[in-house]
């Protein structure tokens, strides 16, 4: 490995240093940097041209003068120690242990930005995990392998959500190891106080490792994070055999912060002052996620991120949109009916959901069932709506029923105690009992079959 001092700084700007007279750097190579009291500083090369390069200081640059700096090129990109001791421990953004525990003792190190993933290598998502919530099971299935973001706004139970899914998921095949690599990005101290707790006080720490970025931690911290948690879960995937859950939240914040050093570089910005290559940036977290074909573990992803003033098309969600293989919206109107977990089914959408359902799967009536929930909410809400212009005396019978079914599928199905775990069998149960309150004629969703054996009578 090859270390290069320089004292050839020239200009600081924000968080960058400029260096002139540089040899063999490479992208994303990191530096030390001591100031004239010794006191190091760690960065990162962000761009290099001809003999020069650009370098960020993770710490920031107060205090330093160009003339009183050496910088130290170390030849390595940022790397994490993994070991299987991982599991249960409480990491800061730089892979160092902030629980009061012990120093891992790493089996290798890896770099933080991971190897490709050969596409022909890939195996098709197709095993359901179930997370006890039954807008998710039911109606938009999690598949192993698969990547599902959920659609937030500020001040909604998004944390609360991530939380009870990490403690729920589970893979319905017995005996099978079962891990969930959380990281959060610059949430406040508060919120990482109730991840930590939450974690602590179910017993779910067992199988986890959590990776914590405050919001006064410094931005390219934020950037590595997501990084740092995904290496962790390549690692335990791939060679410890594990079926790893990976909740990143807030992704608005990781975007932030890219946006943050973008502008500090001088880019020319793209829609909404974000980088350019955001669309990009965001593809190579989320394409971490996956099986590969031969081997037992595999990566499932659910990114949480706040969509400014709830606009699903601003261009963080609007990119993730199109990089996932669909999306959980959690609405702000359900949320202030006081209901819990605030999913909107409509809109909600999982692109992989008829490969992880089924005989063998879930149940076989699952497919049927999901339909006509689906089918009878959405009548019963545009029947709601109908009301509110026209008045009850204008709806129909058959719609008078269909507005109360949809009130009685918001207040039985989608509400869910946060610590009430479903079962893909009580959800199902629950969308049947739902079901009697329709006239038999309008179960035109569900095959007969499936009404003569699991329809209460």
């Amino acid at each position: 490995m090859v270390t290069r001092e320089y004292r050839t700084a020239r200009e600081i700007i924000g968080p960058l240093i400029l260096v002139e007279g540089v040899e063999g750097i490479t992208y994303g190579e990191l530096t030390d940097i001591k100031d004239p009291t010794g006191e190091p500083r760690r960065g990162r090369v962000l761009e290099v041209n001809g003999d020069k390069a650009v370098v960020q200081v993770f710490e920031g640059t107060s205090g330093l003068s160009p003339q009183d700096i050496a910088i130290k090129f170390l030849g390595k990109g940022i790397e994490l120690g993994v070991s299987a001791d991982m599991l249960g421990r409480v990491f800061d953004g730089f892979g160092r242990p902030m629980d009061d525990g012990p120093e891992i003792i790493p089996e290798k190190w890896l770099n933080i930005n991971g190897n490709p993933m050969n596409p022909f290598a890939r195996d098709y998502p197709n095993e359901f995990i179930q997370t006890g919530i039954s807008t998710i099971d039911l109606l938009n299935t999690l598949v192993r392998g698969q990547k599902l973001p959920l659609f937030s706004g500020s001040g909604m139970p998004h944390a609360r959500m991530a939380a009870q899914i990490a403690r729920q998921a589970r893979v319905l095949k017995t005996g099978e190891k079962f891990a969930v690599v959380f990281a959060a990005m610059g949430i406040t101290f508060e919120e990482s106080e109730f991840f930590i707790q939450d974690f602590r006080r179910t017993g779910a720490i067992e199988r986890a490792v959590l990776f914590i970025n405050l919001a006064d931690d410094p931005a390219i911290e934020r950037i590595a994070v997501p990084r740092m948690a995904l290496t962790a879960a390549e690692y335990l995937a791939y060679e410890k055999d594990m079926h790893v859950l990976v909740i990143l939240t807030d992704l608005t914040n990781y975007c932030e912060a890219l946006r943050e050093i973008s502008a500090a570089r001088k880019e020319v910005p793209g829609r909404r002052g974000y980088p350019g290559y955001l669309y990009t940036d965001l593809s190579t977290l989320y394409e971490r996620a996956g099986r590969i074909k031969g081997k037992n573990g595999s990566i499932t992803q659910i990114p949480v991120l706040t969509m400014p003033e709830d606009d699903k098309t601003h261009p963080i969600p609007d990119l993730t949109g199109y990089i996932t293989e669909g999306q959980i919206i959690i609405s702000r109107p359900i949320h202030t009916q006081g209901i819990y977990p605030p999913v909107d089914v409509l809109p909600s959408l999982s692109r992989l959901k008829d490969k992880g359902i089924g005989k063998g799967k879930t149940r076989e009536d699952h497919a049927d069932v999901m339909n006509q929930l689906y089918a009878a909410y959405a009548r019963g809400k545009n029947a709601r709506e109908l009301a509110v212009v026209l008045g009850e005396s204008a709806l129909s019978d058959v719609d008078l029923q269909m507005v109360k079914f949809a009130d009685a599928f918001e207040n039985r199905f989608i509400r869910q105690g946060e610590e009430e775990n479903r079962s893909i069998e009580e959800s199902l149960n629950i969308g049947w009992e739902l079901l009697t309150m329709l006239p038999r004629a309008e179960l035109k969703r569900v095959r007969e079959q499936w009404i003569e054996k699991y329809l209460p009578k």
